[in-house]
């Protein structure tokens, strides 16, 4: 695991700096980029001095680490948070596809991000990010997995239905301009449960639906 240095012993203080280094980092790649924002007006963003910042980074290549690392956090836990309260395996699919979904809409910049400048991280840094972005879609692939191991869903390979779901879910940051016009964040992410519900479903799996809270809204909508 990649080691952003500090000077700072503090290891609250150095979250709560860091989280406001992240946010100003955030906003300023998304409307400069990457390579045309400097260390200084991320600083001033965040209400540092020009030289304050570097005791919790030491480069701009340590914020945009951060900065992709704080998106792959929010997955880490918020899926698994959803999930803590749903029984049925179908439904936590449905859940886990939803939150995935809700993340990428707080995180519209630093998705959009992820995809332009993850190419400036070292290869050190970028296979890192990439292996805890594969350790991230795992939350989806148990939840597929344990479908198809029930009989709820076909046969298919997993790793890819994953891959799948979550291109459907960065769609909403990458064509966010076009989609907020037609639809609203949950109306998207009915529609690509609808989609992956009804490839998935084995004859089983509809017969189960009567069984699940969240996945049978999905069917009863379409009525």
């Amino acid at each position: 695991m990649s080691v952003v240095m500090t000077s700072i012993e503090d290891q609250e203080l150095i979250q709560k700096r860091r989280e406001q280094i992240v946010k100003a980092a955030t906003e300023l790649f998304g409307s400069k980029s990457y390579n045309g924002t400097t260390m200084k007006e991320i600083s001033k963003r965040a209400g540092f001095s020009s030289g304050l910042i570097y005791f919790y980074v030491k480069t701009k290549e340590d914020v945009l680490f951060l900065v992709l690392k704080n998106i792959i956090d929010g997955y880490n836990k918020e899926v698994p948070n959803a999930l803590l309260t749903v029984e049925h395996d179908i439904d936590k699919f449905c859940v886990a596809v939803k939150t995935y979904c809700d993340v990428v809409d707080k995180n519209i910049q630093a998705t959009l991000l992820a995809y332009r400048s993850t190419k400036d991280l070292s290869p050190e840094r970028r296979a890192e990010i990439m292996e805890l972005e594969h350790e991230t879609n795992s939350l989806v692939a148990g939840c597929v997995e344990n479908c198809i191991e029930k009989g709820f869903f076909r046969g298919v390979d997993i790793s890819l239905t994953t891959y799948q779901v979550v291109m459907l879910a960065h769609e909403w940051a990458l064509k966010s301009w076009h989609l907020r016009k037609k639809m609203s964040l949950a109306e998207y992410t009915e529609n690509i449960l609808s989609l992956f519900l009804h490839g998935l479903l084995t004859d089983a799996g509809r017969a189960a639906l009567n069984n699940t809270t969240f996945a049978k809204t999905i069917f009863e909508n379409e009525k």
